[in-house]
């Protein structure tokens, strides 16, 4: 028996579409981690967001009590 393979159309059509599949999976493994990239910069945007909210909130209370104090 020598080394050559032969395959048939139908081995054909299964090694293409094994191929399909893998290049398949390939793509929804990196639109997953794109998706998880995304969340995480999601929410590291709202902590920042939270921050300055908090600090904005700090700074206008002092500011309050300036006013408040001036009266």
């Amino acid at each position: 028996m020598t080394g050559i393979q032969v395959l048939t159309a139908t081995d054909q059509q299964t090694k293409g579409s094994n191929i399909m599949l893998l290049e398949e999976a390939l793509a929804r493994s990196r639109m997953r981690e794109a998706q998880q990239a995304a969340r995480d910069h999601r929410q590291a945007r709202q902590l920042t967001a939270g921050r300055n909210w908090q600090r904005l909130s700090r700074w206008t209370a002092r500011r309050a009590v300036r006013a408040r104090s001036t009266l």
